[in-house]
């Protein structure tokens, strides 16, 4: 066998994963308010872009100018052309010469009369011109214009510039944070300047409900102060506004706000050192630590649920994102289903093609041509990438609605069990393309707005053989179930099990606590003593108005 040397020639496909590619797989998985961001920041770096105008587009380089408004008559006579005489413009109604508003027709008659020679109009006014117009014309209307008061609002001091973008929100006056109420008070509250150096540092630590952390071990260390000038301080911002402010737990919490209100007795005292007990309805329990009687009990209960939790709330904290839905799914008139994107989330950009051309012809310096040309190919595919990612996203949540039909005709109990890998294979895509697609994306349907990632679901076996069924129609399933329940028949979790198999679903007991807890139902045990709590305060309610009428008609 002989050794030859060979040149050959192959073709191949392979993918290069260059910054452009990088960029658009990005696109893909962010929300509308990153890609908002994004977008915003790609206009500031990138000359060639632009954002599109929701108006008429302006006219391109080489095509007729648009038709300007005609605001002539309501008959279409009048009209504003370019080559027009000056006195066609002025032409109103009727062949009148046309001023503006305001203009008299005996102001134009004044105007065009012969006043005279200087002498005559001084003979005529009895003084010299002198005294009559002392200033030069610039210098008196410069005066006037000083002396004038504000034309518009906005020449008040701050605001917009013009009437059109005057905005009344820029004189809403800014929300008061907990933070900033704290502070003043720390600023009356304290003289020397070790003190206010550790309570605003403690300031800063106190979250939006109000609450500092329940360690405070490092602050002492951190501040070079000593543990007792700490708790000190900590115990004087504790008797600021709102009451309740400053505490480390929620015992801590409800104690101040009933030493404020003069009832931290030792009875509250005892209840309040015990809330896992209220949590858990042990009334028995917290009676015999409390020592009282069921009334009492249940007055102290009563002023407990009064008290303000989180007092840090009433203050102004960091505003909530509303959900924007990306895509909107509504009834067809056929029966189906319309899927379209919203379009309000959709970055407009533009590529300035004819600033480019211009920059061409005057640009010499090689890396000033490298350079715009670098910014051309990037806003090429910045905006090929934003159009391919609405593509993407609406074939995807077409295909969701597709698979879900179930789900959006009937409710939640018809949720089918779905992957990525079914969603991908009848689209032709990656499932990894898939995934990034529902990341941080909503549908807004008739039954609610959900994530798309909602309609991936898990699938649990059919106890007969038949059809699957999703992970969250068995959740929904079960809290029918048990918000369906009798007080006196609470439903275990073997007994949900039995009840499941009987609807033909297979499932695990622990699957069911599982489930369960996930949407934060309590137990058997202590649903049974919440129910029964609920029950002998309804029955007890009757009781005490009979007893009062009784009382009455012996009067």
């Amino acid at each position: 066998m002989a050794l030859t040397q060979r040149l050959e020639f192959r073709q191949s496909q392979s993918l290069v994963m260059t910054p452009q590619l990088m960029q658009a797989i990005k696109l893909l998985q962010l929300s509308n308010l990153d890609l908002s961001a994004f977008v915003e920041e790609e206009l500031e770096r990138n000359p060639l872009l632009e954002r599109a105008a929701d108006g008429p587009e302006p006219p391109v380089a080489g095509e007729p100018a648009m038709e300007r408004p005609d605001y002539g008559d309501s008959d279409g006579s009048g009209s504003y052309g370019d080559d027009g005489d000056a006195s066609d413009m002025a032409a109103g109604p009727g062949g009148e010469a046309g001023f503006e508003p305001g203009f008299e027709p005996g102001q134009e008659e004044w105007l065009n009369r012969d006043l005279g020679s200087r002498a005559e109009i001084e003979q005529t006014l009895d003084t010299r011109l002198d005294n009559v117009f002392s200033e030069e014309p610039a210098e008196a209307a410069a005066r006037a214009a000083q002396d004038a008061p504000p034309s518009v609002y906005t020449e008040w001091g701050g605001g917009a510039s013009s009437d059109d973008e005057y905005n009344l929100e820029a004189f809403v006056a800014a929300e008061l944070t907990l933070a900033d109420h704290l502070a003043e008070q720390l600023a009356v509250a304290f003289s020397a300047p070790a003190q206010r150096m550790i309570g605003q540092y403690l300031i800063d630590l106190v979250d939006d409900a109000g609450y500092l952390p329940a360690d405070l071990g490092q602050a002492a260390e951190r501040l070079g102060a000593s543990q007792q000038a700490v708790d000190e301080v900590v115990a004087v911002l504790q008797k600021f506004d709102p009451p309740g402010v400053c505490a480390r737990n929620l015992s801590e919490c409800l104690a101040i706000q009933l030493r404020e209100l003069d009832r931290y007795d030792p009875a509250m005292q005892a209840l309040v050192e015990h809330l896992d007990l209220l949590a858990k309805r042990d009334i028995a329990g917290l009676r015999k630590l409390c020592g009282v009687d069921d009334e009492d009990i249940t007055d102290m209960i009563a002023e407990i649920r009064r008290l303000d939790p989180k007092p840090g709330l009433k203050f102004g904290a960091a505003r909530t994102q509303t959900m924007v839905p990306d895509v909107y799914v509504r009834p067809g008139p056929d029966g189906g289903w319309h899927v379209e994107l919203n379009s309000d989330t959709l970055p407009r950009v533009l590529v300035n093609q004819t600033y480019y051309a211009e920059l061409s012809k005057t640009i010499r310096k090689d890396g000033d041509k490298s350079y715009f040309t670098d910014c051309l190919q990037n806003a090429t595919w910045l905006v090929r990438a934003l159009d391919q990612r609405a593509r993407t996203i609406l074939k995807v949540a077409t295909e969701i609605v597709r698979q879900q039909d179930g789900f959006f005709t009937y409710g939640v109990a018809h949720l089918r069990p779905l992957n990525l890998k079914a969603v991908a294979d009848a689209i032709q895509m990656h499932e990894s393309t898939v995934s990034r697609v529902t990341a941080n994306k909503y549908m807004a349907t008739n039954r609610g707005s959900f994530e798309l990632k909602y309609f991936f679901t898990a699938s649990i076996a059919s106890a007969d053989g038949g059809e699957a069924h999703s992970a969250e129609a068995v959740r929904h399933h079960i809290k029918q179930l048990i918000d369906g329940e009798a007080p006196s028949a609470i439903l275990s979790d073997d007994t949900i099990v039995e009840r499941l198999r009987a609807s033909g679903i297979d499932i695990a007991r622990r699957t069911v606590a599982k489930y369960r807890e996930a949407m934060r139902i309590p137990s058997s045990v202590q649903r049974r003593r919440d129910k029964q709590s609920m029950l002998g305060n309804a029955l007890s309610a009757p009781a005490s108005s009979s007893d009062r009428s009784r009382d009455t008609a012996s009067v």
